[in-house]
């Protein structure tokens, strides 16, 4: 196995030309989970000890850091980030900050999850990067406040211990706990600058909350739903499909190349839990010269269990949502959608409930993790 590639160190000056030539970043295998500090899920960052130079917010903003080299305010350069001032000793005989001396922002996550992986972002922070990052998580049920966070009696579960980091750089960061996290605490020692901050794992959700729904969406990725693969990711993200809300914009959505094939594409979803599935969404919201053309649902019971098509081969009509509801209630773990010849869809909606069985293992799990 190939350890998880770090960087360490300042990056060149700004020379000119597209800032992100020199930037150092890998491929990390477990970005392939869904980011739990996605602000379309509900994360935020909910307090911070300092943003003098550039605002907390930024470190949940969807797209890639920008840079702009001429813009500058009234503090300094404005940097698309968090970034905080200079630290200082406590006295002139020792005007550096101590070992311990450290700013933090406070994370909630979008949706209660299990940790695989956290990418610190430091792109654009060349010489203004913190030296070194950690990052912790708790578990608190409800909305707590910053203060309730902050109070001694929230435990706070290490993470990533505190490590090297580099500048204009992607920290990725693997983590193996098996725990269920709702915030986490990023702290930058001593002081200085992190563009992004992405936390990739799996949606671990609350059994007693599903249940007192009833019906609800059994593949949406806040409920616990998740991609396993798909035949084509060229444009967009598969995850896309189970994001909440409607797409706003095609790329908010599910895109396939053009085939030259007499081949098709594909989704396949793990779903919440076994559920029995009663009403079938597909929305091809914003997809106008480009949606699919048509579209069928099969469900799986078990790993090894047959696929049965529950929605036969449909025709979709672009920027259109689509409304099924079976025959019958169709039973399964697993769901796949095919869409032919090609192109695609932004949102994919399973409704019903988890089985007797399902619920029992959405228990267990819950409890296993801590909840």
């Amino acid at each position: 196995m190939t350890a998880t590639p770090g960087f360490t160190g300042d990056a060149n000056p700004y020379q000119g030309g597209d800032p992100y030539a020199d930037y150092r970043t890998a491929d990390f295998p477990f970005t392939r989970y869904a980011n739990l500090a996605d602000r379309r899920l509900g994360a935020g960052v909910v307090a911070a000890n300092d943003e003098f130079f550039a605002e907390r917010e930024n470190l949940l903003v969807p797209e890639r850091a920008e840079f702009d080299p001429e813009r500058f305010g009234h503090k300094g350069k404005i940097m698309d980030g968090w970034e905080t001032r200079r630290r200082r000793g406590a006295r002139a005989e020792h005007p550096w900050p101590t070992a311990e001396d450290h700013d933090w922002a406070l994370i909630r996550l979008g949706a209660p999850g299990v940790v695989r992986g956290i990418v610190v972002d430091t792109a654009h922070f060349r010489g203004n990067h913190p030296q070194a990052v950690s990052v912790e998580g708790a578990s608190v049920p409800g909305s707590p406040s910053p203060e309730e966070l902050l109070g001694d009696d929230v435990k706070w579960t290490t993470l990533v211990p505190r490590t090297p980091v580099g500048g204009h750089a992607a920290n990725g960061f693997p983590v193996s706990l098996e725990q269920r996290f709702t915030h986490l605490r990023v702290n930058q020692h001593p002081d200085g600058g992190i563009a992004r901050l992405r936390v990739y794992g799996e949606v671990a959700p609350d059994p007693a909350w599903l249940a007192a729904l009833g019906t609800f969406d059994v593949v949406a990725l806040e409920n616990g739903g998740s991609v396993e693969d798909a035949s084509d990711l060229f444009y967009s993200p598969a995850t896309n499909t189970i994001q909440p809300g409607r797409s706003r914009t095609m790329d908010e959505g599910w895109e396939t190349r053009r085939r030259r094939d007499r081949g098709h594409d594909w989704i396949r979803y793990r779903l919440v839990a076994q559920s029995r599935i009663r009403a079938v969404e597909i929305d091809t919201a914003c997809l106008k010269g480009n949606s699919a053309g048509w579209a069928s649902v099969s469900v799986r019971d078990g790993e090894d269990g047959e696929w049965r098509e529950i929605l036969p081969r449909t025709r979709l009509q672009p920027d259109t949502d689509h409304r099924f509801v079976l025959p019958e209630p169709a039973v399964g773990t697993h769901a796949r959608i095919d869409v032919f010849p090609d192109g695609g869809i932004s949102r994919l909606r399973l409704y019903g409930s988890p089985t007797g069985s399902g619920a029992a293992r959405l228990a267990s799990r819950h409890t296993e993790l801590g909840g």
